[in-house]
């Protein structure tokens, strides 16, 4: 089994439900996995909610062996373009409220602009 260092290297571990959407993994398998010592787990808790957490690198072993090595890839891959699309998506969301906000100051300062030209043609008349 692991050395106590990796369960507190940055990226080493995961939770059981990211585990899951990361690699295809059903929660029975892992726990199946746990309860057959496939899997070294630690029970954490979040906002009350119990989970597992676990090594990343023994969870990999265990999604090559239940899927085998290309099926396991092809989850890696769908999982990061899934990742990559979704943070396209946020910047998309940012830039449109940036542009919305562009526009509002853009509008204001032509008012005051606007505004002071009309009293300097008050002044000259």
């Amino acid at each position: 089994m692991e050395i106590e260092a990796n369960w507190t290297k940055p990226g080493e571990t995961l939770s059981h439900k990211n585990a899951c959407k990361e690699f295809g993994l059903e929660e029975k398998e892992i726990i199946g996995a746990i309860k057959e010592g496939k899997l070294q787990y630690r029970e954490n808790y979040a906002h009350g909610n119990p989970y597992f957490r676990l090594l990343r690198k023994e969870v990999i072993a265990l999604a090559k062996e239940i899927h085998g090595e290309n099926t396991m890839e092809l989850k890696n891959i769908e999982y990061e373009i899934k990742k990559a699309k979704s943070e396209v998506n946020s910047h998309k969301r940012k830039i449109s409220a940036l542009e919305g906000r562009i526009n509002t100051l853009t509008q204001r300062k032509d008012e005051i602009n606007g505004q002071e030209t009309r009293k300097q043609n008050a002044t000259q008349a």
